[in-house]
C-alpha cells in the first residue's frame, strides 16, 4: 500500500515546473539522507514516498520476520509503559566511563 495516510494537506498553490520540468518543494521539511520513490496515477497525481537506506550489515533484521516482530513488540511495550528499569549495564562494558 503506497498511501499510508489519506489525510493530505495542501502546502502550496499554482506551483509550475521550471524549464527543466523540476518542481521546487519550498515548504516541505526534507531530512538529510532521504531519497524518494515517485508514483503517478492515471489522473496525473504524483506521490513522493520517502525512503532511507540502511547498512547492508543491518539488512538481516528486516529479512528475519521473527526478529522484526520481536523488535516491534518491544517498541510497543516501551510506548505503552510496559518496561522494567534494570539500571545501568556500564559495568559489563570494557572501557566504560
Amino acid at each position: 500500500m503506497i498511501i499510508r495516510d489519506s489525510a493530505f494537506e495542501k502546502i502550496a498553490d499554482s506551483v509550475k515546473p521550471d524549464s527543466k520540468k523540476r518542481v521546487v518543494l519550498q515548504h516541505i521539511q526534507i531530512h538529510e539522507g532521504v531519497t524518494y520513490h515517485i508514483y503517478t496515477n492515471s489522473t496525473g497525481q504524483i506521490v513522493l514516498d520517502p525512503q532511507v537506506t540502511i547498512p547492508a550489515s543491518e539488512l538481516w533484521v528486516f529479512e528475519d520476520k521473527e526478529i522484526l516482530a520481536s523488535i516491534d513488540r518491544g517498541m510497543a511495550d516501551s510506548v505503552n509503559g510496559r518496561i522494567v528499569d534494570r539500571g545501568s549495564f556500564a559495568k559489563y562494558v570494557k572501557n566504560a566511563p
